[in-house]
């Protein structure tokens, strides 16, 4: 009898995969802001050469100078007092409630406007003399 010939391609294609998959997990890769100022940190501690930081954390060097950078540029901010102070859940929802409010206030006076301007030409003008009541809304004297 002849011995069954193993599946060579399938055992051969998994671990492909296998590597394919693993490439793809480590470029896609994705830190936490903790993760990111530790990292920072360790650099900035000078224990370690940036090179060996970067190999041991898997990270291109570049991409610890710019963390480092938006790491620093934070924080002269902070100091200097130019953050703007981050609203409570609460005053976002009231400002979030006011505005539809007055988005409905604007609405209602838009077609309370429209209807005006409509009677006004249905009427010839009389209607605006007697809604309005001002001078500037009557025709000009002959």
């Amino acid at each position: 009898m002849k011995p069954k010939p193993s599946n060579a391609k399938s055992s051969a294609k998994a671990p492909a995969e296998q590597v394919v998959k693993n490439i793809r997990r480590q470029t896609r890769r994705h830190f936490s802001a903790e993760d990111k100022i530790r990292i920072v940190l360790d650099g900035l501690r000078g224990d370690d050469s940036i090179a060996e930081l970067c190999r041991r954390e898997g990270i291109a060097q570049s991409l610890y100078y710019t963390w480092s950078k938006e790491f620093m540029e934070a924080g002269k901010r902070r100091l200097a007092g130019d953050t703007a102070r981050a609203a409570t859940t609460d005053e976002v929802k009231d400002l979030r409630r006011e505005a539809r409010d007055l988005k409905e206030c604007v609405a209602d006076l838009t077609l309370e406007n429209r209807l005006l301007k409509k009677s006004m030409i249905a009427d010839g003008g009389g209607a605006a003399r007697q809604v309005c009541g001002a001078r500037k809304w009557l025709p000009a004297p002959t």
